[in-house]
């Protein structure tokens, strides 16, 4: 078979695998984002409104235009309110949407880039080498970078914990899901191991508390001045990944597909590991480690739009943002006054979401090389 042959029919084995090209798919797609779109706005106005103090919908969005400068309606709600919605919950509602969405798209890239369905930052170890990246600066004090430092850490974390596992899973040029999810597993326990005797050898009680809090995921002690970083490292994350959605279609078919059709599999996957890390280390330093969002969000929309990447990147994206506001909308509600970590939940949800997963790849005999 000449190359051209090859090519030719490596690229319909690739057009098959993410069923892309017809109009019925394009509509349904069209059709999904704008469902989650109209979602995410009900979304953010339900984690605006509820809450300890409950605030009237319509009255919610008077408050966000009367901040914003636009006064469609007489102002009839007291300062506390105003101070609750636009100061307390906003911040906190934006960084559940922005958290979410780079979670899922996180783990919609992880799954293309190492081949494996059971991919995603939580349960590859990369959201605790993050965690222990952030929490050592925490604990050590550390300010070489000023504010930033704490995203520097976990960037430096995440992208060595995802390095570690990658070398550690892969024996003989091949890599399984068993082996890829045992290496996140055990590389995750050690690094939560140390970032444990860490928190246990300081002397500082008070940090202390508030580090363990964080380490179960949290939206909470956000304000305006914190939430730029993660939602630039969130547009920096989607408009990589969009402008590679090709790429990643083409890993779809394999390894020596792809290279086949002219990528270099190798340097690619080196340069989004590195985006993937840093997207990732900051949305760890800014909401903690939450997990299972990235493992549950590409799945479930890759029922509705397809495999291909320029569908599944923008509607796990929203999927992921509706998750989390919801999430954290039940995590202040379901056992106030007291509030649940949103990463408990995360974990109640995506938990079985897993052993579902492993069971239905166990069924189709899918333990097989992966990259």
């Amino acid at each position: 078979m000449t190359q051209a042959a090859t090519g030719t029919s490596t690229e319909r084995t690739v057009q098959q695998r993410k069923g892309t090209g017809s109009g019925t798919d394009r509509t349904r797609s069209a059709v999904t984002l704008l469902v989650l779109t109209a979602l995410l706005g009900v979304s953010v106005t339900a984690g605006l409104a509820i809450g300890s103090v409950h605030v009237p919908p319509g009255q919610v969005w008077g408050i966000v235009t009367h901040a914003l400068g636009a006064d469609w309606q007489e102002p009839d709600w007291s300062r506390a309110r105003e101070t609750i919605v636009v100061d307390v919950r906003a911040p906190r509602v934006l960084l559940g949407a922005v958290t979410g969405a780079g979670l899922a798209v996180i783990g919609t890239a992880l799954q293309a880039l190492v081949r494996n369905p059971l991919a995603e930052p939580y349960l590859l170890g990369v959201s605790s080498g993050a965690s222990l990246g952030a929490v050592s600066v925490i604990v050590f004090g550390v300010t070489l970078f000023g504010p930033a430092s704490l995203s520097v850490a976990a960037f430096v974390g995440a992208l060595g914990a995802l390095l570690l596992v990658h070398a550690t899973a892969r024996t003989g040029g091949r890599i399984t899901s068993s082996r890829l999810v045992l290496s996140g597993v055990a590389i995750a326990a050690v690094l939560t191991a140390v970032l444990d005797l860490l928190l246990l050898t300081t002397d500082r009680g008070n940090e202390t508390r508030a580090v363990l809090a964080w380490t179960l995921g949290g939206l909470g002690g956000v304000n305006w001045g914190t939430l730029w970083l993660p939602s630039t490292a969130l547009l920096l994350g989607v408009g990589v990944l969009m402008a590679q959605a090709r790429n990643l279609n083409l890993l779809l078919a394999g390894e020596e597909a792809a290279t086949t059709l002219g990528l270099d599999v190798a340097r690619f996957r080196a340069r989004l590991f590195v985006v993937l890390s840093l997207v990732t280390g900051v949305l760890v330093a800014a909401a903690g480690p939450i997990g299972f969002v990235g493992l549950m969000m590409p799945h479930i929309v890759r029922l509705f739009v397809g495999g291909d990447h320029r569908r599944v990147l923008p509607t796990a994206a929203l999927g992921g943002a509706v998750f989390l506001v919801w999430a954290d909308v039940a995590a202040r509600t379901i056992a106030a006054p007291m509030e649940i970590p949103v990463g408990v939940l995360t974990a109640l949800c995506g938990g079985p979401f897993f052993l579902w997963l492993m069971r239905r790849d166990a069924r189709r005999g899918t333990d097989r090389g992966v990259a």
